[in-house]
């Protein structure tokens, strides 16, 4: 696997995290780590939505 779908796919996962602990826990680990708004959780936000679009590629390559 090429190092930057590596790094995808650990944002993707990540980001999965994150949702799980939103919609079960109500608890925002990246706004609580890094302040709600700020900027870093604002980038971090933007790379998980960027590794998400990345990831789909993932579906259609061969294995």
């Amino acid at each position: 696997m090429k190092v930057i779908d590596t790094i995808a796919l650990l944002l993707v996962i990540i980001g999965a995290i994150n949702w799980g602990l939103i919609g079960i826990f109500n608890f925002n680990l990246v706004d609580t780590i890094f302040g709600v708004g700020s900027v870093v959780s604002r980038v971090i936000y933007a790379l998980v939505g960027i590794s998400g679009l990345w990831s789909i590629k993932l579906l259609f390559t061969e294995r």
